[in-house]
């Protein structure tokens, strides 16, 4: 690992480095940089190195994935940070701010299947017009008769 001169951290860091210090598996590594959420460089031998701000990317990903953030998200988040620099505690409060409108509507979803259970204790699903976790207000009956795919 290549270190500063006046430095006896390294400027960057092994996959199994990042791994380690991070908790995230060397495979998860991989698929964030395939989907751009991190970067790497690679030495002659071809192994990736990483900056060492990329353990504060990691971190993000890691917190909004644990918020329910998909990847797709944070990518689009993560590409207005600058590359050059460890994102700060300023750069995060702008990614959340971004995400509060989506939790606040997920926490609204999860309040109303909450509610709704209750109504479920024996019902087998047997109308799927009166499923008010699958087919709310018989929502699907204004797309005409067959079998519906729903996202509710």
């Amino acid at each position: 690992m290549k270190k500063t001169a006046d430095s006896a951290q390294p400027v960057l860091l092994s996959i199994g480095k990042v791994a380690q210090r991070s908790g995230v598996a060397t495979s998860a590594l991989r698929f964030y940089e395939s989907k751009g959420l991190i970067k790497s460089m690679r030495n002659a031998g071809g192994q990736r190195l990483y900056r060492r701000d990329e353990l504060r990317r990691v971190a993000i990903i890691k917190a909004a994935q644990r918020l329910g953030i998909p990847l797709t998200d944070i990518a689009q988040a993560l590409s207005a940070l600058p590359d050059n620099r460890t994102p700060t505690a300023a750069d995060w409060r702008k990614l959340s701010s971004r995400w509060q409108q989506q939790l606040n509507e997920r926490i609204e979803q999860l309040l109303k299947l909450r509610d709704a259970l209750d109504g479920c204790i024996g019902c087998g699903c047997l109308s799927m017009t009166a499923c008010p976790l699958r087919n709310p207000g018989d929502e699907a009956a204004t797309a005409g008769p067959g079998a519906r795919l729903f996202d509710n």
